[in-house]
């Protein structure tokens, strides 16, 4: 009887010690929780255009990982939550319900897109939520929108870069557009090119394609039979390498004009690339000490050299660092205060808010030159 009272009492003990053991769990995740300020991240992370997605993501994560080195924002840790647009609308709509409703997150640093980002932005407006993209460049992103900030400039101001370049540094009097009518970014850029071109030289063609196509020899050899001086082709790596290398197939002669979405093109399309410009974020051989610090710790961290996207996810991260820091809270609506009171140095340039959320910096063209970025010009935000 002693012994079955014995054991009665041991196994009791033991499920008392299992349910306080429980309950320290449970608190001690709670207020690790509480210790920690989730940035939420939207991208495509596979699939055609991953580079940008995934380029964005390690910017950021390396900014986050710095700052967490050096101690965090008001006393916490930050996190990364990132999730898969796949470049598709409603995956990144989707994207945004879950961080905002099962991850908590304070903040969204996205999308990568314009498309995504014009879609999650029509929710996160009504939710109140501080939206910073790093890279959405379609003027809408921050139209009628108080929370939404961009670390990029818009689609309007490269547009209007490549044309007065194409003009003023390469003499062009006419231009043919070639370009994507069913992505919003790369119609927005057409539509800024195309009117400041017309104001002084001559638009001969004004082209569109889906994104199905894959055989444009067909539009070329129009462009081609009216002889333009450039050619600007406002869209992405994927879709503009075949459209390089088609231009050389049927030995059409013109130079060609790209935008942020060509950065990176060296590394699968080097020869049909070359002697090429585009209009971009930063140029890799900007000695700038900042610009050379953070190509150095992202080499470290990732074993690669970093593109502009990367650029930019970087320079929002610790935007949203320094806003966090001047709004004292994870409050929604002093952080978006803080976040139009920016003014600091970044990567990409000095960046300043104006009253519609979009940046003042600089912008460069580059030219690949035998597989390299060369600096072709610089020309201020301002």
């Amino acid at each position: 009887m002693k012994k079955r009272i014995l054991a009665l009492m041991i196994i009791a003990v033991l499920v008392l010690s299992t349910v306080l053991t429980g309950c320290g769990t449970s608190e001690t995740a709670e207020i690790e929780e509480a210790q920690v300020i989730k940035l939420g991240f939207i991208g495509p992370l596979t699939g055609d255009y991953s580079l940008y997605g995934v380029s964005n993501d390690e910017g950021v994560r390396l900014a986050v990982e710095e700052i967490n080195a050096a101690g965090g924002v008001n006393g916490k840790m930050l996190e990364v939550v990132s999730y898969d647009s796949k470049g598709d609308k409603t995956e990144g709509v989707n994207a945004y319900n879950r961080l905002r409703d099962q991850d908590g997150i304070t903040a969204l640093l996205g999308a990568t897109f314009s498309g995504v980002t014009l879609s999650v932005k029509e929710i996160a407006v009504e939710d109140g939520m501080p939206v910073l993209t790093p890279t959405a460049t379609h003027a809408d992103v921050t139209i009628d929108a108080p929370n939404v900030f961009r670390a990029c400039y818009t689609d309007a101001y490269q547009g209007i870069t490549a044309a007065v370049f194409a003009a003023e540094n390469l003499g062009a009097t006419k231009a043919a557009i070639l370009y994507n009518t069913e992505d919003a970014y790369s119609e927005g850029l057409a539509v800024s090119f195309n009117e400041k071109f017309a104001e002084n030289g001559t638009v001969t063609s004004y082209e569109g394609y889906t994104k199905n196509d894959a055989d444009f020899k067909t539009v070329l050899t129009k462009i081609q039979a009216e002889n333009p001086d450039v050619l600007f082709l406002p869209d992405y790596i994927a879709k503009v390498g075949t459209i390089l290398a088609q231009i050389e197939e049927i030995g059409l002669d013109v130079v060609c004009i790209g935008v942020d979405g060509w950065d990176g093109i060296e590394e699968d399309y080097a020869d049909v690339a070359e002697g090429h410009y585009f209009v971009n974020h930063y140029a890799k051989t900007d000695e700038a000490e900042i610009v050379q610090n953070f190509i150095a710790a992202y080499e470290e961290m990732w074993d690669k050299t970093p593109n502009a996207l990367a650029a930019l996810g970087y320079d929002a991260a610790y935007i949203m660092k320094d806003a966090l820091e001047k709004a004292g809270s994870e409050d929604s609506e002093a952080i978006i205060a803080a976040l139009a009171e920016t003014d600091s140095d970044g990567v990409t340039g000095h960046i300043v808010f104006d009253e519609n959320g979009d940046p003042q910096k600089s912008i460069s063209v580059i030219q690949i030159v035998d597989g390299t970025h060369v600096l072709a010009a610089k020309v201020s935000g301002n």
